[in-house]
């Protein structure tokens, strides 16, 4: 298995707040040292390693998840906590998923 970790920088220079916030939940974690590589998704560089792969695999959020395995199609995590109860396999908090869900969509709403 083969993961790839996507992180964008905004126009700005300065790396997205969620990309950072994923960042340092996988450092605390000690999930950094799972990951293969990590590509930046520069909005500055249409032709940045990130972006092209977001292009690629139509990703419209950062960061993300690329995870390859054999010869099985690529799979891509948009919600870091999926990624790490389903690629990881770690226990994830599923009122955490929920909000990240939430935070990412914000046209959702609660029921």
């Amino acid at each position: 298995m083969r993961i790839t970790f996507v992180k964008k920088i905004k126009l700005d220079g300065s790396f997205c707040k969620k990309c950072n916030e994923v960042q340092q939940k996988m450092d605390d974690a000690g999930q950094t040292e799972m990951i293969d590589e990590v590509l930046i998704a520069d909005e500055r560089d249409p032709s940045s390693s990130g972006m092209e792969l977001a292009s690629l695999y139509n990703v419209e959020q950062a960061p993300f998840f690329l995870v390859e395995k054999d010869s099985e199609a690529p799979v891509i995590y948009t919600v870091y906590f999926k990624f790490v109860k389903e690629v990881l396999n770690q226990k994830t908090q599923e009122a955490d998923e929920l909000k990240e869900i939430l935070n990412d969509n914000p046209d959702l709403d609660f029921l």
